[in-house]
């Protein structure tokens, strides 16, 4: 049977998704619920991938398909592209599967030229309305189809406005318009030594081939890169005839929400414009009035545009985001989809929508993404501090939270300022969708132009990023770097706070304090742990982030890494003591001033876990990382240590190894050293005794991981010293005290030999980290300098050590897992690198039946969700 490459929105519904793309199905379920949505059809996403299949050319077949589905909307319409008489204008817009707001292109007002510029001035009259499609045309052919720099045109448009004395864009009549279409012309013939098109098929298959180009431009690989959106997906494009808002003052164009998505009331929230075209409202050029107010300009169309909204929320259980266009005061549809909104507006409209009936509480557990709640986790300003300071100027609370951090006037700025660890605000006229990458790494984002639901608005929003939008009273020049407002200048790097929840503006930096979580959080929370199977611990050195971590729902401490606790005052001359040591009597001399320090460390770390399991991991690194590496720094220690300092440099000097990382580190310190796993043990032992004596309730329960092991004698050497130790400490205090011994899975033998480990050890924790260091041979370190070549060049998709890479490390830790429980059915499995934290990665260590993940004491929450809905949709 022939493949459908292109459907009338008639022939589509909600559920083909995958085929038509978010758009194009909710197009057509729009279409089939009976709404106004302008007529259409959708090219789908099976063409976006064969185009790249085919060297980026879209097959004669499918082109022919194109064209026949454009001549039955030609029928269904009565128009005709590029027809002189009654010529069909169409919109081509892309829609991928997941929603991706302005990362992709879009072209308005396709099908004018010349010809049918008089055709709808004569037909409209009104030559004013015509000329300026026109104009917006051939700026978004040029700039989406040809890649000429919209600025360019932008710099023309400021050209006739200064001729002509005027500061808006609607106070330029037919004639200045006429003008600007002749320059834009010209300009697009200078720059590509070709006319501009005026054949309109012409325009329709280069604009649909722009389209899926846009699927692969750097905003949007960077956005699905973000939001773990495969490649493989690709976009439909969506061909809609057009209906237009800018034909006068009884025609607009709006975005609305049935929900505010900030704070999730159940209150319509959205923007709209009079006499404008549905780029002008999120590219934030003319500041919208709000939507109530459209009761007032046009009440019937507002009733019908309220009916519509509280339909589309029935029916698609969730708070809708939609743009719509009047013309001519009759209403269209244009977009339906799920809303972006904030982690805080997440969990009331969920929490609320289960009250209404509407869900269930595993739907509701669905519809947040788990990444969204760090935003909630993190500082907002001290009312204190906030009390004392004066805001120097407000605009809209366009994304919740507090940002403070040096200005920028660039994403490329932001970009370079962050990864050098600077905190920034990005400060824009307005923001384009090629700011992604420097609105990510930024601590909020301030922009001049622009509403509520601006660019800036939607995509701060949907990163939990805090945004003040739509300050007019700033006067920008980014050239130079500076704003001024109220008569003050500021500068690049100079300190600014924004309240996203105000939208106050502070010129110097405001002190924050920890978020406190609602009412709404313990709810969903609570769902998610009665729905989850996986186990949450936590990554935690002090008992300051260990109580972070129950407080935010950790069940335990997976990882404490004993060398974090080496590093403090007197701790790292005794560490250092040990190293330069000559013989075991020295070494034991050193380590017997170390095991207080590290016994008083354990025992508040399991008084603040109050009985939960806690895994302690002997010392990691080599030994070098606890030396000085500047001269002076090793002059100070030899003179501290009485050492002579030629000794001191050689003892340091045969420390160094090629590839410390692959080196002398981990169990292979205890197998030269027994003495540092002694002293440990006795330290994680005598802890143990001395708080359950304390708080016999508490019943502490140690559990002792061996890093970096490769074999099964490896670990039974080192066992062997950590059960002598501890069984000799447990009689001498004649006390009983149950303790279990395990490993790291972070060397590939491991994980390939793990049924003759589990002989010896009585856990697993996955290292993950090392793993996927040792399985690619990349250091974690360094990759980061050369992973973006991969991405750009599709070899990856996603950062390795950020996700598991399920088809090599994943292979791995599934193998290590089944080798493991064919030993040992009851030993106990988790994973503790950063993937724990990862949602993708928690989804796959359920379907493993892992015991836990383990992560930062921030990840927690979002830890704790994501294993509920991994547990939701594997069942």
């Amino acid at each position: 049977m022939k493949t459908k490459y292109v459907y009338k929105f008639s022939e589509g519904n909600g559920n083909m998704r995958e085929l038509l793309g978010g758009k194009g199905a909710n197009l057509a379920e729009m279409k089939n619920l009976g709404m106004p949505v302008p007529d259409g059809f959708t090219v789908t996403t099976e063409v976006c991938n064969r185009y790249y299949e085919d060297g980026e050319k879209i097959h004669e077949e499918i082109l022919d398909e194109i064209l026949e589905n454009l001549k039955d909307l030609e029928e269904r319409t009565g128009k005709k592209l590029g027809d002189v008489e009654n010529p069909l204008l169409v919109s081509v817009r892309s829609g991928a599967r997941a929603s991706m707001p302005g990362m992709m292109d879009t072209i308005l007002n396709l099908g004018i030229n010349d010809d049918v510029v008089e055709t709808i001035a004569r037909l409209t009259n009104n030559p004013r309305f015509a000329y300026d499609s026109y104009r917006r045309f051939i700026q978004m052919f040029a700039d989406v189809v040809m890649g000429l720099s919209k600025a360019k045109f932008e710099t023309i448009i400021d050209d006739i406005k200064a001729e002509k004395d005027v500061h808006l864009d609607t106070d330029l009549d037919a004639e200045d318009l006429k003008e600007m279409v002749k320059r834009f012309k010209a300009f697009y013939q200078r720059q590509l030594n070709e006319e501009f098109p005026m054949d309109p098929k012409v325009q329709l298959i280069k604009s649909v081939e722009a389209v899926f180009r846009s699927w692969n431009n750097p905003r949007a690989i960077y956005y699905r890169r973000m939001n773990d959106i495969p490649s493989e997906w690709g976009t439909a494009v969506n061909v809609q005839s057009m209906a237009f808002g800018n034909m006068g003052n009884d025609c607009g164009t709006g975005v609305a929400f049935t929900r505010n998505p900030a704070t999730g009331e159940k209150k319509l929230f959205g923007e709209f414009l009079m006499n404008a075209q549905g780029e002008d409202v999120v590219a934030g050029i003319r500041t919208p009035q709000t939507i109530d107010q459209l009761k007032e300009v046009m009440p019937e169309v507002y009733d019908q545009f309220v009916d519509i909204c509280g339909k589309l929320e029935e029916h698609y259980r969730d708070m809708q985001d939609m743009e719509f266009t009047i013309e001519k005061g009759k209403l269209y549809m244009l977009q339906t989809r799920n809303g972006k909104r904030t982690a805080k507006a997440a969990l009331k409209i969920a929490c609320d929508l289960v009250s209404e009936g509407l869900i269930t509480k595993e739907k509701a557990l669905m519809m947040v993404d788990p990444k969204q709640l760090d935003s909630l986790l993190h500082p907002q300003f001290s009312p204190e501090e906030l009390k004392k300071a004066t805001p120097i100027a407000k605009a809209l609370p366009a994304s919740p939270g507090a940002a403070c951090g040096h200005i920028v006037f660039s994403a490329e700025d932001a970009i370079q300022k962050a990864a050098v660890g600077h905190k920034v605000v990005l400060v824009r006229l307005e923001t384009s969708p090629e700011d992604i990458e420097g609105m990510a790494v930024s601590q909020g984002i301030l922009t001049v132009r622009g509403g509520m639901t601006s660019h800036a608005a939607v995509v701060a929003r949907g990163m939990g990023t805090c945004c003040v939008s739509g300050c007019g009273d700033i006067k920008i020049d980014e050239e130079n770097k500076c704003f001024t407002v109220n008569g003050v200048t500021y500068k690049e790097d100079d300190p600014i706070s924004i309240d996203g929840s105000t939208g106050f503006i502070y010129g110097e930096a405001i002190p924050t304090i920890p978020a406190s979580l609602s009412g709404d959080f313990g709810t969903f929370m609570q769902w998610a742990d009665d729905a989850r199977v996986l186990q949450v611990r936590t990554n935690a050195d002090t008992p300051k982030d260990a109580a972070q971590a129950v407080a935010y729902g950790a069940e335990g401490i997976g990882l404490v890494r004993t060398e974090h606790m080496f590093f403090e005052g007197e701790r790292i001359k005794a560490v250092r003591e040990m190293i330069v040591s000559k013989t075991e009597a020295q070494r034991r001399t050193a380590l017997d001033k170390i095991l207080p320090m590290q016994q008083g460390d354990f025992e508040a770390i399991y008084e603040t876990m109050k009985g939960l399991p806690v895994t302690i991991r002997y010392l990691d690194p080599p030994l070098h990382e606890f030396l000085p590496t500047s001269s002076y720094d090793i002059s100070q220690l030899a003179a501290d240590m009485k050492l002579d300092l030629d000794e001191l440099k050689a003892v340091i000097q045969g420390l160094h190894e090629f590839n410390p990382m692959m080196g002398h580190r981990g169990c292979r310190l205890a197998v030269t050293y027994p003495e540092i796993a002694e002293m440990q043990t006795r330290a994680v032992i005598q802890a143990a005794i001395a708080v359950n004596n304390r708080h016999p309730e508490y019943h502490i329960k140690p559990e002792i991981m061996i890093p970096l092991v490769g074999d099964r004698n490896e670990l039974k050497y080192v066992k062997d010293i950590v059960v002598k130790t501890a069984d000799a400490i447990i009689k001498e205090n004649n006390v009983e005290l149950k303790y279990s011994v395990g490993t790291m899975i972070e060397i590939p033998r491991a994980a390939l030999l793990a049924d003759e480990i589990a002989e010896e050890a009585e856990f697993f924790s996955f290292g993950t980290n090392d793993l996927t260091q040792m399985t690619f041979g990349f250091s974690r370190d360094d990759a980061g300098g050369f992973l973006k070549d991969y991405y750009d060049k599709k070899i990856y998709e996603q950062d390795p050590f950020a996700r598991i890479d399920q088809r090599g490390v994943g292979k791995l830790i599934k193998m290590a897992a089944e080798l493991g429980r064919s030993t040992r059915p009851d030993i106990k499995l988790g994973i503790c690198g950063e993937h724990g934290g990862d949602p993708a990665s928690i989804e796959f260590c359920h379907k493993l039946g892992l015991t836990y993940v383990s992560c930062s004491p921030f990840r927690v929450p979002i830890a704790r969700l994501a294993a509920a809905q991994a547990a939701i949709k594997n069942r």
